[in-house]
């Protein structure tokens, strides 16, 4: 079993939008039963709450569940659990690193990483409109399929 954590600030717009794409993808692929798949965000400003209205609407227009999500706090023991932690942007990456202990078995990464082209961040939505949150979504479904293939190919040794 793989198990892959998507990292975000306050786990309500991108992170758990990111869980419920990759959930449908590995769905569709038959994966599911080899990947577990989480959210969480860097800050405990929304502990408890449900994904931004406006990113179960937008996600739930392309097919996607964020039904049952709720927003948590990434801790230090995520990197014992995990074995793949996926950062939306480069200030997560930060924040990570700060709370990563040395001997972590997790490997941490930009979820655009796996995308081919620019940019390397997912902005982050929370303050903007309807097309801010489905910027996010397109540049976190264009992550897929690279996310996929190395997913399908995991070596349980491997860190990015």
């Amino acid at each position: 079993m793989i198990r892959v954590l998507f990292v975000c600030t306050g786990n309500i717009c991108r992170s758990p939008t990111a869980e419920a794409v990759l959930r449908r993808h590995l769905d569709k692929e038959g994966l599911s039963d080899k990947v577990e798949v989480d959210s969480a965000g860097t800050g405990s400003w929304h502990i408890g709450d449900p994904p931004t209205a406006i990113a179960q609407e937008i996600a739930r227009g392309r097919g996607y569940d964020m039904a049952g999500l709720t927003a948590r706090q990434v801790v230090r023991g995520d990197f014992d659990r995990f074995d793949l932690i996926l950062a939306l942007d480069r200030g997560h990456i930060a924040a990570l690193e700060r709370l990563r202990k040395a001997e972590s078995r997790a490997a941490l990464a930009l979820l655009r990483n796996y995308a081919e082209d620019q940019p390397i961040e997912v902005p982050d939505p929370y303050y903007g409109d309807r097309r801010d949150y489905e910027y996010a979504l397109h540049l976190i479904e264009d992550a897929m399929p690279g996310l996929l293939t190395a997913l399908a190919n995991w070596d349980p040794g491997q860190q990015e």
